[in-house]
């Protein structure tokens, strides 16, 4: 805690603080610009793989306009899908387990064939 002859600093720009004792910034800017700099590496990771789902879901939509439909695995990487990301899996009571990529999912069948589906909003 700094006493009353300590000058408060701008985490950023080091400029001197006057008002609030817990003010650890001079403005929106130094706070945006400070915290920016110090998610830097884990916005870039967290970027590619929001990046790698977008582009999941958008090739699932693509695929499958009626809501529900069977295509071929290869179909699906050709346009680019990335079987390795999703954001949820939901299994059924018969266990059978859909991967979703936010709302639009996939069910694996035999012979490299799947199953494509839209999240109804009975699934939580």
């Amino acid at each position: 805690m700094p006493t009353e002859n300590t000058k408060r600093l701008c985490k950023e720009c080091e400029t001197p603080l006057n008002g609030r004792r817990d003010q650890k910034f001079c403005g929106d800017y130094c706070r945006n610009t400070f915290n920016n700099r110090l998610n830097e590496d884990s916005n870039n990771y967290m970027r590619r793989i929001n990046n790698i789902l977008r582009k999941n879901r958008r090739i699932l939509v693509k695929l499958n306009p009626s809501g529900k439909k069977t295509v071929d695995g290869i179909i699906m990487a050709e346009e680019g899908f990335n079987f390795h990301y999703y954001t949820n899996i939901y299994t059924t009571q018969k266990g059978s387990q859909y991967i979703f990529c936010y709302d639009q999912g996939y069910l694996k069948l035999d012979d490299n064939q799947y199953m494509l589906v839209h999240k109804q909003d009975y699934v939580k």
